[in-house]
């Protein structure tokens, strides 16, 4: 089989995905990346399970047909929701030779302190203990994505969930800091730190929250660490692509990138341009329906 070669694909609902890919690009900087933004469907964690589903593999085959042999789903409701019916029913029946990879998986096994590549019902379960707190957005607390993760992965431990609704609104406005963003702040994280179970880690489940780690910083006590998923995801991909030689070698090396959104483009560029700290310029697609 001639297996094509292109550009790393990373899909995000809005821009959070953003954050992501930064680090991604500074894992690997001469690799060639294509970022897709649903922003004219945004956001994906008020949609039924079906139209998560179905929103997603429309962004992914768009994305494969644009040449990427790997993509990153670089947004948590569409990783917890529609990742494992694409891996499991779409891609071995439409695109065999083509990877998916997403956010909750990665994220629950540094929590679980599982190695790079557990498989689960074969690697023994994470030795990790004490308790550890989710904050993320109410979608995603409500899916119950990571609790049931971290139930197989590591059933030792002990996981808070806090929603945190305001934060995305506060990043989007760029509100960033200031009398407001400081209460919204404080307003859900004090909860987790003044609960019965003070967590020895903080995972930001969500790709906008980065953008406020300043603030966060400053209400969370050192001694408790706060991980964010750009990292995460970066780190993990590297591994994996280590150890799937046949895809890394598929994957083109120019330093090139570029931006796709689903809606307006100006908008687009203005919020994006803030998320990663340089001026940017986004093309409008049009994602289309795939045959039921």
């Amino acid at each position: 089989m001639d297996l094509q070669s292109g550009r790393l694909g990373v899909f995000d609902s809005g821009f959070g995905g953003l954050t992501v890919l930064s680090e991604l690009v500074h894992a690997l900087p001469d690799h060639d990346f294509l970022y897709l933004g649903d922003n004219a469907r945004y956001p994906y964690g008020t949609r039924s399970y079906q139209a998560v589903v179905e929103f997603t593999t429309e962004a992914i085959d768009f994305l494969f047909r644009q040449g990427c042999p790997v993509v990153v789903v670089a947004c948590n409701t569409a990783s917890a929701k529609a990742l494992r019916t694409i891996q499991q029913q779409y891609l071995p029946s439409r695109w065999p030779d083509r990877r998916v990879l997403g956010m909750v998986r990665p994220s629950a096994e540094v929590l679980a302190d599982l190695p790079p590549g557990a498989i689960p019902g074969i690697t023994r379960p994470g030795n990790a203990t004490g308790t550890v707190a989710i904050l993320a957005t109410p979608g995603t607390v409500s899916s119950r994505s990571f609790v049931i993760e971290l139930e197989k992965l590591a059933p030792g431990l002990k996981v808070i969930q806090q929603a945190c609704p305001m934060w995305v609104p506060l990043v989007e406005n760029g509100e960033l800091e200031g009398p407001g963003c400081e209460y919204f702040v404080r307003k859900y994280l004090e909860p987790v730190l003044r609960g019965p179970q003070i967590p020895g880690r903080i995972l930001l489940a969500c790709t906008h929250y980065p953008l406020l780690l300043p603030r966060i910083r400053e209400v969370v006590p050192p001694d408790i660490e706060i991980l964010t998923q750009g990292g995460i995801v970066s780190a993990r991909l590297m591994d994996w692509l280590d150890r799937h030689p046949e895809y890394a070698g598929r994957l083109t090396g120019n330093g090139t990138r570029e931006y796709l959104t689903t809606d307006d483009t100006t908008r687009f560029d203005e919020l994006a341009s803030m998320f990663l700290s340089t001026p940017i310029m986004s093309r409008r697609v049009h994602l289309p329906r795939l045959d039921t």
